[in-house]
């Protein structure tokens, strides 16, 4: 405090010392008449006294504006500081809503896994799919968290992207339980400063089709009886076991879901490859069973359930109505659209089916040629005659017919039948720019089906180089992540 009241009054106290020298100094001259040597040495401690405050106030000027500069130099510096200091805030703050988008948002199943075989990183559809909690999944192996059998599948593939190969591959898989996948798989290697490889990212999105469950059991039951469209679980014998009566009591729980409404339609573009007069998108339905806190559970997880019990027919037939509802109310607009359904094995099977399908066109007003029915490839071999009359009889309701999954067997089979489109099956698509055979077949079956009069349509369509090249060919139509991922059909 005291050295601040000696800086304020330290210019008066010079003005006082120089006014006294100088005050002297005519004194002098005054009383000793013009002395030189007193007028002298005066002057000389007046010049001294100038001199060195002078000095004083030239340095103190200098090292003020040395402050001053390093002030403003330490000004810049702390505002690039807090510019650095917000920016890496923003990123920060985009860092986290990215990792929130992967961990909680997307749809896409996730996992981080190292050189051991370990999983070190999973987002929350990984969880979901697998039906546990994230403490249970940390650190543990792939091959305990798939199951022996279900890893046995992607084994290879494990190893070759442990090797530093990035990979990308359909998958149909069973899991522990029973449930059945269809996967559209990617690996990307993770390497290390060293460039070797220090893991990989297996990244899956579910792509589950009817048909799918006829990889894994290709054996048609019938369906269960069904009386005005209503199916009967079939009773459970006085000494079955409790795993039996538990499987009952799944079926009716999912009876019991269909009839509170508590699945969710959601539909897929299918888009023209080639830009024609009259030529308009398509969407494929698909359907999803909604869990209690909102959460979307994929087919994969409910069809086995629902086949097992011979329930198909009757999902089906709550599939058609809710879609025919939905377009009654959208008079005058998707006119030219058609709306993709797939069919259940036990629904071709079944042959009260088309009359079911003929009055509820009739009851909402709705033309036959809004509906294509999808049979799958693998439904000709297995239900032979029954695939054959249900295809007549859906058209003669007015419907389109198409064959999914088409290009695993032989071209032989679809002799003989009416159909509307080809659906080429997806991991023939997807291979096809990287395997020359499957590119071979596309094109063979794009000339097949002009020959014929069928369009075609190209599923599992993920990159922009596919397109293009479907395009070349003539492939008439796509689906797939690389054209529309799926979105509510009430939105």
């Amino acid at each position: 405090m005291r050295s601040g009241i000696f800086r304020k009054v330290k210019p008066y106290l010079v003005a006082l010392a120089i006014i006294a020298v100088v005050v002297t100094l005519v004194a002098t001259i005054y009383f000793t008449q013009g002395n030189l040597p007193w007028i002298a040495f005066l002057s000389g401690i007046l010049a001294a006294s100038v001199l060195a405050e002078a000095a004083r106030a030239s340095r103190s000027e200098w090292v003020l504006m040395r402050r001053t500069a390093q002030l403003a130099a330490m000004k810049d510096k702390f505002e690039q500081e807090s510019a650095h200091r917000r920016l890496a805030e923003a990123q920060a703050s985009e860092d986290q809503h990215r990792l929130h988008l992967l961990d909680e948002t997307l749809s896409t199943m996730i996992a981080l896994v190292d050189v051991t075989g370990r999983c070190q990183y999973h987002n929350r559809a990984f969880r979901e799919w697998l039906h546990l909690k994230s403490e249970a999944i940390a650190g543990r192996p792939l091959r305990e968290l798939f199951g022996s059998k279900a890893y046995a599948g992607i084994a290879t593939a494990v190893q070759k992207s442990l090797d530093g190969q990035a990979l990308h591959y359909p998958l149909v898989q069973e899991m522990p339980g029973g449930a059945v996948y269809r996967l559209s798989v990617e690996h990307v290697p993770l390497l290390d400063a060293s460039g070797k490889a220090a893991g990989f990212y297996w990244l899956a999105d579910d792509i589950t089709q009817r048909d799918d469950l006829s990889l894994m059991n290709p054996v048609i039951k019938s369906a269960a009886p069904v009386a005005q469209g209503v199916p009967v679980v079939q009773g459970v014998p006085e000494k079955s076991s409790a795993k039996s009566s538990e499987r009952v009591d799944a079926g009716m729980q999912f009876i019991s879901a269909i009839e509170r409404d508590e699945f969710c339609l959601f539909c897929q573009l299918i888009s023209p490859l080639i830009a024609t007069p009259g030529k308009t998108a398509h969407y494929e339905i698909l359907i999803r069973l909604i869990e209690e806190e909102g959460a979307m559970i994929p087919p994969g997880a409910f069809f086995p359930i629902a086949e097992k019990h011979g329930l198909m027919p009757y999902l089906d037939r709550w599939v058609v109505e809710h879609v025919l509802t939905w377009a009654a109310s959208r008079t005058g607009r998707d006119q030219d659209s058609i709306f993709f359904l797939n069919v259940a094995k036990t629904t071709i099977a079944d042959p009260a089916f088309p009359e079911f399908l003929l009055s509820a066109l009739e009851e909402f007003g709705m033309p036959g040629s809004l509906l294509c029915f999808e049979v799958p490839q693998a439904a000709l071999l297995t239900a032979g005659s029954h695939a054959a009359e249900f295809m007549r009889q859906i058209r003669q309701c007015g419907c389109r017919v198409a064959l999914s999954g088409f290009g695993r067997n032989s071209v032989d089979e679809i002799h003989g039948l009416q159909l509307d489109f080809l659906k080429l099956d997806g991991g023939m698509i997807l291979n096809m720019l990287s395997n020359p055979a499957e590119l071979a077949k596309v094109i063979s079956i794009e000339r097949m089906a002009k020959e014929i009069g069928v369009q075609t349509v190209a599923e599992l369509v993920e990159s922009d180089e596919i397109v293009a090249k479907l395009g070349e060919i003539g492939i008439n139509y796509a689906q797939g992540f690389g054209i529309s991922r799926p979105r509510r059909l009430d939105e």
